[in-house]
């Protein structure tokens, strides 16, 4: 297509592709698409969106640049368009395989279900990835901050966020309840009910996808988050999954912990990855008390978004949270906090999970160089105490930034 919600694409870009492999192939002005979000969306994608530039000059010195084309969602879509997720804005992330997107608010009621979770269904970016990392200085409420180094893949499309729910009381819930009776479960007659799917598929995919970035990465642990004591064929299953794709796909990289105490004296081989597993309550036990024993985490979907969330608290809170859906087709990084509309156009508001997410971009897009320069940046700046006004209240002596200034220091310090 030439356009997309009537504004034409780009004619100075070219489109990312994915090979049959699966590897992107970026060239050297790749069009990425972006909705820059509600509330506070405008403020943090014009902070973020200089700071990516200023990287991409600094890193390539001109022979590379992005052509950023916006397209629309959320709020602004509404307005524009009459329809909270235009067709066009899913058509152009499929075209374009990279997008980064602000916050997006979903009206409360309606029917209308959270935009967020329909565009990671509808283009199945099936794996939920949450780096968890710390930035010295940065006001913390545990003792070592810095142990809890992780990254979180979190099933994406299934699990409680599939969507399967009957509101007590309907039609459609009491055919439920009358199947279930059925088949020998007394629920009671006035509940609402929700379904749970984990699949093989959507489990081994996103395993797989957790064990490639460890081998890539170079990191050697890959602990599988479930709580298959209780729900055995759901969460258990997730387990059992993971473990049997590590043995049909990964023999020769995959060691087990059991292995590693048994056969090679607690220690992991050289070059091996061990996978083992934790009880979900007990992973959130793991991470305050022995955050240094965990690097790669792969849960379904619901204890993703607890662990992750609770994660990012260790080290500052979402401000300094990036995150990215992946999938197969497509991948859409974004910021992981809400839209905060009573700071909206106010150039107070924090863009560091925006601008973080970016450098997640860079790095699957294979753009290292500029990844680093903006980590230097933001480490750098957060370190001199020129922060904005969340982080600033909590540090002694700090200078507050306002959303635009940050984003010049982080520029300035690259």
């Amino acid at each position: 297509m030439t356009s997309y919600n009537g504004l034409p694409v780009p004619e100075d870009g070219a489109k990312i592709t994915i090979d049959s492999n699966g590897n992107l192939n970026v060239p050297n002005n790749p069009i990425i698409p972006f909705i820059e979000g509600d509330g506070t969306g405008p403020d943090i994608w014009k902070a973020s969106s200089r700071v990516f530039d200023a990287a991409v000059e600094k890193a390539y010195n001109g022979a590379r640049r992005v052509v950023w084309y916006e397209i629309f969602a959320g709020e602004k879509a509404y307005t524009k368009f009459g329809e909270w997720l235009p067709n066009d804005s899913v058509e152009a992330i499929k075209e374009f395989c990279v997008a980064i997107k602000g916050p997006l608010t979903t009206p409360v009621g309606g029917g209308i279900r959270s935009l967020n979770v329909t565009l990671r269904q509808v283009l199945d970016l099936y794996a939920c990835v949450r780096p968890v990392r710390y930035f010295d200085g940065v006001p913390a409420p545990v003792k070592h901050p810095e142990k809890l180094d992780v990254i979180i893949f979190r099933e994406n499309t299934e699990d409680v966020y599939a969507g399967i729910e009957f509101s007590a009381g309907s039609e459609k819930v009491q055919k439920v309840l009358s199947l279930l009776s059925e088949m020998g479960y007394n629920v009671r007659q006035d509940s609402g009910i929700g379904i749970k799917p984990i699949s093989i598929t959507g489990s081994k995919r996103l395993v797989r996808r957790a064990i490639n970035y460890a081998i890539a990465q170079g990191k050697n642990r890959v602990t599988l988050v479930h709580k298959g004591n209780i729900m055995k064929f759901t969460e258990g299953a997730f387990r059992d999954w993971g473990y049997q794709l590590a043995k049909e796909e990964f023999a020769d990289t995959v060691v087990t912990e059991d292995d590693v105490y048994t056969k090679h004296d607690g220690r992991i081989p050289e070059g091996k990855v061990m996978i083992n597993d934790r009880i979900a309550d007990s992973m959130f036990q793991q991470v305050l008390i022995r955050p240094d024993e965990y690097q790669i985490l792969a849960t379904p979907n619901l204890n993703g978004d607890y662990l992750s969330d609770a994660c990012a608290a260790q080290v500052g809170g979402l401000g300094l949270a990036p995150g990215a859906n992946i999938g197969d087709i497509a991948a859409i990084f974004e910021a992981t906090h809400g839209t905060a509309p009573k700071y909206a156009d106010k150039d107070v508001i924090n863009p560091g999970s925006v601008i973080l997410s970016g450098v997640m971009m860079f790095e699957h897009m294979d753009w290292q160089e500029v990844s680093r320069l903006i980590i230097n940046g933001v480490t750098k700046t957060i370190q001199q105490k020129r922060v904005t006004y969340d982080l600033e209240r909590q540090m002694q002596g700090a200078t507050k930034l306002k959303t635009s200034e940050f984003a010049d220091a982080i520029i300035e310090n690259m």
